[in-house]
Parts: C-alpha cells; sequence; structure tokens
C-alpha cells in the first residue's frame, strides 16, 4: 500500500488540528475572562446610580447640569484609578440598578447601597465605604422635637406622616417602628429627597427620615429645615457586584482599602462636609450583617399576598374612580367638538392634543407638585384620580368622536324633524348607537387603565406594581412575586374582557329585526 498518497491528507489534517487548537484556546480564554477582565479591556468601569436620589450621592451641577457631581462620582473616579480604568456613569431606577448587574449593563452598583441581609444574600456585598445614621428632618417650626414623639398619643394623639425614600433602610425601620416599636407613623414612599423636602415645606407631611449625609447636605442649603434628634439605626453602604464576580469584588476591596489607609477617602468626605475623619475611624470597625435565608416560592405567596392584594385593592379603586369620570369627560369633549360652535370646538381640539401629546407622568406631577404654587393642592389619592381621569378623557374623546360620526346625519335630522331639541337628539337617538361602536375600545382602554395606575407611584400612591417593587427590593424574591404580580392583574383584567364580549353580543342581540 502506497502511504504516500495520504500524506497531503494528513497535512490538511495537521493544520484542521492547529487551527481547532488555536480556536479552542481563545475561546477557553474568553470563556474565562470575567467582569475584571473586561474592564481592564475596555478601559472603563461602568457604575449605576440615579441622579433622582439628589444630593449628595449623585445629581447635575446645577450651573451645568451635563455635568454630575456627589461624593460618589467622585468615589467611582477614584476606584475607577485604582484599577487603572476611567469611571462611566449609568443612570437607572434606585432601586432596579442593582438588577442591572445580572443582564451586565453595569460593573458595580454604587449609590447608597445598604449592606442589609437580603443584598448579601443576591449580590457579592464591598468592604463598606460609608457608615450612614438615620436622621429625623423637619421644618424649623414643627411641633416634633423627637423621635419619641412619634409614638401613638405622644402629641395630642396625632398621627404624623413621615416620608422617606422607597426600598432604603429609613422606609424599613419606619415600618418595624410601626410594628413592633409602637409608633403609629402613616409613610409616605418618594423616589427623591428634594421631593419629600418640598412636600416637609408645603405641609403635606411632617418630616422626613433621611440618611444623615443627605440631611445634613441639605440643612446647610435651607433654612427653614431643622434636624431632629441624633441619627439612630446606623448602617453601612457598599458597592454591590454581580454574584461569581469574586476577583472585581476582590479589587474593589483593594481599592476602598488602599484609599481608606492613605488618607484619600478621609479628604473626600472631608470635601462634602461627611465628617471625614469620624468616617475613617467608624469604617475600620465594621460589623457583620447576617446572611437572609432563601424562601420557597409558597413561603413567598404566603408571607406577601396579603399585601399585594391590599395594594391591588387600591389599583381597582383608582381604575374604577377615575375611568367613568374619564369617559364622562371624554363624552362632553367629543360632542363639543362634533355638534358645538368652533369658539368651543377648537380649545377642545387644543385639549386633547395637548394631553395625547405629553406623559401622564408629566401631568400628574403637574397637578401634584405644581398646583400647590398656586394655591390648589390635592392629596395624592385625589390628584391621581383625577390625573388618569383627565388623561384618559383626552383618548375617550376620540373613540367617541369616531363612533358620533359614525352614526349617519340623516339620524340628527330625522329627530329635529320629529321636533327633539339637539341635546335630546344626542341624548336619545346619537349616544346609544354611538355606545354600541364604541365598547370595545373603550374596554380596551379600560384595561390599559389598570395598568396605568402604576404610574401613580411618582406622586407617593402605592398601587400593585409600586407594592411588587417595594417587596421584591426588601425581599429579592423577584420571579416569585412577579408571577403574583401578573396573576393578580389578569384576575383583574381577564372578567371585563369576558363583560366586554357578552355585552357586545347583547347589544347586537338586540338591534336585531
Amino acid at each position: 500500500m502506497d502511504y504516500w498518497h495520504f500524506l497531503p491528507l494528513l497535512r490538511r489534517c495537521h493544520r484542521c488540528l492547529l487551527v481547532l487548537i488555536a480556536l479552542s484556546l481563545i475561546f477557553s480564554k474568553a470563556a474565562t475572562a470575567d467582569v475584571l477582565d473586561d474592564i481592564h479591556r475596555r478601559g472603563t468601569l461602568i457604575w449605576g446610580g440615579d441622579q433622582e436620589g439628589g444630593a449628595p450621592y449623585v445629581f447635575p451641577e446645577p450651573k451645568d447640569p451635563q455635568h454630575l457631581v456627589g461624593f460618589e462620582v467622585d468615589l467611582a473616579d477614584m476606584l475607577a484609578r485604582e484599577l487603572g480604568v476611567k469611571a462611566k456613569f449609568q443612570q437607572g431606577q434606585w432601586d432596579r440598578v442593582p438588577l442591572m448587574l445580572g443582564n451586565d449593563q453595569i460593573d458595580i452598583a454604587l449609590n447608597g447601597y445598604e449592606r442589609t441581609p437580603q443584598r448579601m444574600r443576591d449580590y457579592l456585598c464591598s468592604r463598606p465605604y460609608y457608615v450612614y445614621g438615620l436622621q429625623l428632618l423637619a421644618k424649623s417650626d414643627s411641633p416634633i422635637h423627637s423621635w419619641e414623639e412619634l409614638r401613638t398619643g405622644a402629641v395630642d394623639g396625632t398621627v404624623y406622616r413621615v416620608g422617606v425614600l422607597g426600598g432604603t433602610a429609613a422606609e424599613t425601620y419606619l415600618k418595624h417602628a410601626n410594628t413592633d416599636l409602637g409608633y403609629n407613623i402613616e409613610i409616605t414612599r418618594y423616589d427623591g429627597t428634594t421631593d419629600a423636602l418640598e412636600d416637609i415645606k408645603s405641609g403635606r407631611i411632617d418630616a422626613t427620615v433621611q440618611d444623615e449625609c443627605a440631611a445634613l447636605y441639605y440643612l446647610k442649603r435651607d433654612p427653614e429645615l431643622a434636624l431632629i434628634g441624633w441619627p439612630i439605626n446606623a448602617g453601612y453602604y457598599v458597592v454591590l457586584v454581580k454574584p461569581g464576580e469574586n476577583r472585581l469584588l476582590n479589587a474593589i476591596d483593594a481599592a476602598l482599602e488602599h484609599l481608606i489607609s492613605d488618607g484619600r477617602l478621609e479628604t473626600l468626605y472631608n470635601k462634602w462636609e461627611l465628617g471625614g475623619r469620624r468616617q475613617t475611624l467608624l469604617l475600620r470597625k465594621q460589623s457583620d450583617t447576617t446572611v437572609a435565608e432563601s424562601q420557597s416560592f409558597w413561603q413567598v405567596v404566603s408571607i406577601n399576598l396579603s399585601v399585594l392584594l391590599r395594594a391591588a385593592g387600591m389599583t381597582v379603586f383608582l381604575s374604577f374612580t377615575s375611568f367613568p369620570l374619564a369617559v364622562a369627560i371624554g363624552i362632553a369633549v367629543a360632542i363639543g367638538r362634533v355638534y358645538g360652535p368652533w369658539i368651543i370646538a377648537k380649545p377642545l381640539g387644543l385639549y386633547v392634543e395637548v394631553l395625547r401629546g405629553t406623559p401622564l407622568m408629566l401631568q400628574l406631577f403637574a397637578i401634584f407638585f405644581l398646583l400647590p404654587k398656586v394655591g390648589l393642592e390635592l392629596p395624592a389619592l385625589a390628584a391621581a384620580i383625577a390625573g388618569l381621569a383627565i388623561n384618559y378623557s383626552a383618548y375617550e374623546s376620540e373613540i367617541y368622536r369616531a363612533g358620533l360620526q359614525a352614526i349617519p346625519r340623516g339620524q340628527m335630522e330625522a329627530a329635529l324633524a320629529l321636533g327633539m331639541t339637539h341635546a335630546q337628539a344626542i341624548n336619545r337617538i346619537i349616544l346609544p348607537q354611538a355606545f354600541r361602536i364604541v365598547i370595545p375600545p373603550i374596554t380596551n382602554d379600560f384595561i390599559a387603565l389598570f395598568k396605568d395606575t402604576s404610574v401613580c407611584s411618582v406622586i407617593t400612591i402605592v398601587e400593585l406594581t409600586k407594592s411588587y417593587s417595594i417587596l421584591a427590593l426588601s425581599t429579592g424574591q423577584i420571579v416569585s412575586l412577579a408571577i403574583i404580580t401578573a396573576v393578580l392583574y389578569m384576575l383583574m383584567s381577564f372578567p371585563l374582557s369576558v363583560f366586554a364580549r357578552w355585552n357586545e353580543r347583547r347589544l347586537a342581540g338586540e338591534g336585531k329585526p
């Protein structure tokens, strides 16, 4: 047998083998690469935070909003330099920034995240970089003079309204105070510190509990505010890292240790008037935090279902209260545009376009935060109902306008010929026929309104989606709670769809000769 004929084939196989070995080395290297390698490769440390949380953490420079400042902005730059790269900020909603670690949108979460048992279970937590205490803050002429006065009946039996940032240690403490310490506080949640402070000055709430660093920052800039009592319930801020990225965690810990030991962290906190020397001493005496236990799906259901059901009740109340108002306003606007003179029709057309052209969140902000500045103040619940009703009235008016225009003009002319007035003809002849036409789109809007009630959380309303967000953040049971919440939304919206189809069939049957 002539083996020489096989030499070309052996050479090709040899080359293929070398290529496969090279590719395997490349991919094996890529497979072992982690976030720290990616950081060094791209030359940037991407850190997540929320500008809305405000000073002194991370916030836009007032004179140059394109430029971010804050002690955590400076800290991120210092950590990046320790890693030999540059820092890059990624905006996110505060309570959802840690979730961005899971899909690799950010490398670290750095925005006043307290070291809690849940976070220690779900993420890798760095060594602390700041020691905080919870500070009570109120107006300088407030009747509240101590933490103790927040207890039931301490001052004439008054139930005080206290604002907190949602998902923070302050909220957790106040809930604990209500259930275990005999307090009777009405807790109001906010997404930003400045919103809570504005509501203190306007009288919507009586006080707010903030981390000490934020309280001190705003106290020095607003003479209407005053510190009440001493900071309590101290804890630690930590950098959050994705589970499994131990090399990055070790690098962050080493960087923080270096910044503490050479005095740069103390200098940073002195720059922001946050007690640099005290911080350095306290950070060297950090304590342990117990890791939270995992829970089964049915444990999550049994523990949290009652809270979600109460929140679902608020969703139902908002929907069934605001939507009839939206329909009533929408019908009036549609009739005015179709049958009214131009002096009425034109402004109503502008009303519709403005409401459809601006987001619901902006409209809620205007009703809740801007109207009090001109002397018209609405409670949060009334503002939510008004905002939803006004916003949806624009869409309902367009639906009814289409329904009215679908009715032949001869119907109106015949009614007038029989001696009816325009109002009688519209009420008795036109609207009943238009109603049959608009039932499907109106039902769709009603179902959509159930979901849009979640936007009301921006004005402190806790409905189903916000309750889910709170529980998911505090427990870490994101998937289980999402399933429960989705089921509750389905249970609320599906009967509406069934009713709408039944009503369509019933009305269609009535129309048959």
